[in-house]
């Protein structure tokens, strides 16, 4: 099994969030490129769960024009708004949302980018499979979908934007667990204007255990990339 470590970061701003990572990110570069480190030591990187206050991002390769209000309308909603340096276009994230963070060494497990993206999305269909919902994938978009081929019907449920360099990853995904779907009325979501999104509550018509989700959540991504949480790296950085 492959060492990684865990942590839920529970509640924090967007860009203490982004710091954070931009850290983990850094010290694994340079662990994985020193020499002084033996390879019985190496292991594949950490795994952050987090949700954020109201907060709109955009990716690099997104329009600005998918933000359908000015910054002092989504201030007076009591939302941020950030340009990021990960994929996609724009999304949002809040409360009732795990976003997850891998910051993971491609190379330690052996993959490539496609490969990593397509098992993120495995992660989150596997864990809504076990509530009973069916979930997908559309051609041409990354993310996870709930009937995906009618355009009518398909809704997003996961958006992923990611960003990779020397193989080490960032940023990930943003799954709609309880989140209020309000706020993705002021973007066209991932800079889609005719498909909608929800989110477990939505669909299940009920309040959904969140702690619940996130422990599922773990245990299908640790599965998919055969991995393990070793509690004794330590290997958290301070802020």
């Amino acid at each position: 099994m492959k060492a990684i470590q865990f942590q839920d970061l529970g509640l924090m701003s967007y860009q203490q969030a982004w710091d954070y990572q931009e850290i983990l990110f850094s010290q694994l570069v340079e662990r994985k490129t020193s020499t002084d480190i033996q390879k019985e030591q190496a292991f594949g990187g950490t795994f952050l769960f987090v949700e954020h206050p109201h907060v709109f991002t955009l990716g690099k390769s997104g329009h600005s024009n998918n933000l359908l209000v000015n910054e002092e309308y989504l201030h007076s909603k009591g939302a941020s708004f950030y340009q990021t340096n990960r994929g996609g276009d724009i999304t949002y994230h809040g409360p009732g949302q795990i976003v997850g963070y891998p910051i993971l060494d491609l190379d330690f497990f052996q993959i490539g980018v496609r490969e990593y993206i397509n098992r993120m999305e495995e992660t989150v269909i596997r864990t809504l499979k076990l509530y009973g919902i069916h979930a997908g994938r559309l051609n041409g978009a990354t993310g996870v979908w709930l009937d995906a081929d009618n355009v009518e019907k398909s809704r997003k449920i996961c958006a992923i934007g990611v960003r990779t360099s020397r193989g080490v990853t960032m940023h990930g995904f943003a799954f709609n667990v309880n989140t209020d779907l309000s706020f993705y009325n002021l973007i066209n979501p991932c800079g889609f204007t005719d498909r909608g999104v929800t989110s477990m509550k939505n669909e299940l018509e009920r309040k959904i255990d969140i702690a619940e989700v996130k422990s599922l959540l773990l245990k299908e991504f640790l599965a998919l990339f055969e991995a393990s949480v070793d509690k004794a790296i330590a290997f958290i950085p301070q802020t």
